[in-house]
Parts: structure tokens; sequence; C-alpha cells
């Protein structure tokens, strides 16, 4: 069987592997200049970081095990992680359960039923009861307007902006799930893991893979047409960046790209396109600063303070050594936006100085000085927002075109969109696509 694969990210790529294993013939095709979708990287100090701020829990069986099957585990390190919330002009620690209860911008009472209300959800297994509800909802009726008002609210708009009221609640249990999983003991350290070679490894050692089984990956190369005729999908019309377009025929194809791009390559029937076209998406802008000193001692910081313009500060050099980089502090300034907002479109340049005045408040010695290089990264399909009830709306990944399917961010569900959850889903296409040709030949 011939099969070519729109996208060389998690998905693509490990779908692709599983399928030159088997002894199929196949091609990658991706737009971009590098593999590995949005765990991509960039050179620092000498090492490769990736594009946006990257990690992995206890529970990312998947990629774990990828990891392991490709020979590369042993540069997986697992280490303890620091979690602060920045509200109300300070930064508070969550890097155990305890913390909680020092929590000031709430009430004795509330700290008490957060801590009550997060057991709950994490002890909660079976997501299907909550999946009409949105997160809103749910943390007023079963908390208090306290806790939602002075915690949970300002995080919601921080992360989905104008969309936060209409996020479903499987999208936060989904993140209470990972967070306890990668707890050493109920009341400990939450720990995170890294490979110290980057996720880069993971993706060179997959093309690798494929490429010695016969497999093709090309990179910058765009798919302008999906070819199909009554029979089923036929082929796949190629622009190279350097090169004519040509048209190349596949007994099967596999799209791993947004939803809103796949529409533009293919008619699909009413019905299936409004299931891709109803899934919004909003963007993502990021900024690594490499800097002369650490801006905090956290790794991850929360802002839930809407006088602050980005919704996280990730310090990579909080995780891993800097030593690691050349010596300089990496960090992140993150940002989910909508594409119609005016920081989406800011220039490297302009967010940063958008930005700037705001890091004061995370350290009042911090100097402009400080950084010596920045580095800017955005993406126009970051984080899909699901909204109740989105399991009777999720599209099939097989397309209502017979041998073309589709496996993208907005078909991850109950949990959220994640490199180790594109691994997954890429390795059951694998089989999809196996399974469904041996049952008709």
């Amino acid at each position: 069987m011939k099969i070519g694969i729109i996208g060389a990210g998690a998905a693509g790529l490990a779908a692709a592997y599983d399928l030159a294993n088997a002894g199929h013939e196949l091609i990658v095709y991706e737009s971009a200049p590098f593999a590995g979708g949005q765990a991509s990287t960039i050179e620092v100090g000498g090492a490769r970081l990736e594009r946006g701020y990257h990690h992995l829990f206890l529970s990312d069986r998947s990629i774990i095990g990828l990891m392991e099957e490709l020979g590369v585990g042993s540069s997986l390190q697992w280490i303890p992680s620091t979690v602060s919330t920045y509200t109300g002009g300070k930064m508070y620690p969550f890097v155990t359960p305890f913390d909680l209860l020092r929590f000031k911008p709430l009430s004795p009472l509330d700290r008490i039923r957060l801590g009550l209300l997060s057991l709950r959800l994490q002890r909660m297994k079976d997501w299907r009861p909550l999946q009409h509800l949105t997160a809103a909802e749910w943390i007023k009726s079963e908390g208090s307007d306290g806790i939602f008002q002075n915690m949970w609210d300002p995080l919601l708009r921080a992360k989905f902006g104008r969309h936060h009221d209409v996020v479903g609640m499987p999208w936060l249990w989904s993140k209470f799930q990972t967070r306890v999983t990668s707890r050493k003991g109920m009341f400990g350290r939450e720990v995170l893991g890294y490979p110290v070679t980057s996720f880069d490894e993971v993706f060179q050692e997959l093309q690798a893979r494929i490429e010695s089984k016969g497999g093709q990956v090309h990179l910058s190369s765009q798919v302008r047409q999906i070819h199909h005729n009554e029979a089923g999908a036929t082929g796949l019309r190629v622009e190279p960046d350097s090169g004519e377009p040509f048209d190349q025929e596949f007994d099967s194809v596999l799209a791993t790209n947004a939803s809103f791009d796949f529409v533009k390559l293919v008619d699909l029937p009413d019905d299936y396109r409004s299931k891709l076209e109803d899934v919004h998406y909003m963007a993502a802008v990021v900024l690594i600063l490499e800097m002369k000193h650490p801006l905090t001692s956290t790794y991850w910081m929360n802002i839930a303070d809407d006088s602050v313009p980005f919704l996280g500060l990730i310090e990579h050099t909080n995780l891993m050594p800097k030593e690691m980089y050349g010596g300089n502090h990496v960090l992140y300034l993150t940002n989910y936006l909508d594409r119609d907002e005016p920081m989406f479109s800011m220039s490297k340049e302009e967010l940063l100085a958008h930005y700037l005045p705001h890091l004061k408040k995370f350290n009042p010695e911090f100097d402009e000085s400080w950084i010596t290089k920045v580095h800017y990264n955005a993406l126009s399909a970051a984080q899909p927002i699901i909204t109740p009830n989105y399991a009777e709306r999720i599209p099939s990944h097989r397309t209502p075109i017979k041998n073309l399917y589709l496996a993208n961010t907005t078909q991850i569900y109950p949990e959220d969109r994640g490199t180790n959850y594109s691994i997954r889903m890429g390795r059951e296409m694998a089989q999809m696509i196996i399974g469904d040709r041996e049952s008709t030949s």
C-alpha cells in the first residue's frame, strides 16, 4: 500500500513510523522547513530548545513508550517541578497541596473547599457526567463564588480570552488528572519529564527510522490539493518551496493539519465539513528570552491577573540547568490569542516592548540589559476550544471520502491536546489504515 501523509508533526511521524515498519510505502509532506510541529526546536546556546515550552507527565505513556522503543529513553530525566500563581500583584507557590492553605486571595473556608474540590476531581475517573457542563458552571455550582471569582475565572480568562465561559468541564478534569498522576504520592511534589537532548531527538530518530525502511519525509513541501474520485482518495497535489508543483498518486491519505486548512484541500459533505468548521482554534504567540540572570525561582508561573498582558511565564532553566544552553537563562513568555487580536499581529520587537514593563512585577531588579537574545514563534492553530457535549460532535478519523483520514488536535478528547496524545493518535491511525485495507482486500 502507498500512503501519503500531510504533516511531519508528532501524529504524522508516529503514523509513518508504524506504517513503514509494517512494510508499506509512504511519503510525508511537511510545509515547514523542519519536522516536529509544535514540538519543533531552535538552537539556543549551542543546544536544541522547543519553539514552544514542552515537558512530560508520568502519565504520558505513549511518548515515553515510543522513546524506549526508539532507544532514546535514557535521555529522559524526571525533575521536581515548581509552580506558582501570580494574582493581585503577588506570587503564591503551589509546589505541594499544602501551599493552597497559604493562598491568601481565597478565604480560609474557600481554601478548604478548593482543596476538597481538587481532591474530588483527582479521584473522578469518569468524565462523562461532566460533559454537558462548562468549567465555569461546574466550579460555581460545586465550589463557591469566591473560588470562581478569585482563582478560576482569572485563569480561564487568561487562557481562553473571550471564550472563557464556553470551555467544557472535561478540559479542566483532564488537567487535574495529568497533574495528580505526576505527583510522587498524594501530598508530594510534582515531577516533570524532559529529554536532555530536547524533543528534537525523538523526531530525528523517527525520521531516520522511517527513511531506513524506505519511507520519505519531504520538508518545505506544501500540499495544495487532495485528489479523489467516486472510489475514494487517489493522491495529492504538492508544491515544494523550490521546484514545480506535481501530482503524486496514493492508495490512502492521512492528513494531520488543522481543520481550517484541511477543508481547503478537498470537497467534503456539508455535515462533516460543519463539524470541522464548528471548532474554533486559538492562536499562540511565544517569546523566548535568553537572559544573563533568572527572573524568578519558579519553573511554571500561572498568571491570574488581568493587569499582565501574557498568561504564563515558563522559566525553562528552573527545570533544566542553564549550562545546557551556554550558561543562558531561558524564559518563555506565552499567550493564547484569537487571530484577530492586535497582539497576534505584533512583530517580535513590538511584542517585547509591550511585555517588558511587566517583568519587574516578578523581579523588581529586572533590567532590559539582562536580555541577550529574543526568539519569536506564532502558531495559528495552537488550542482548539472544546465546548460541552463535544463527544457528540467529534469529527471521525475516517472522513466521508474512502481512504482519506484526518488526525488533528480537535480529535483528542477528553484530554487536552499534547505531544503524547498526538503520538498515541498517530499510531492508532496507522493501525486503522492497515486494518481498513486488510478488511477490503
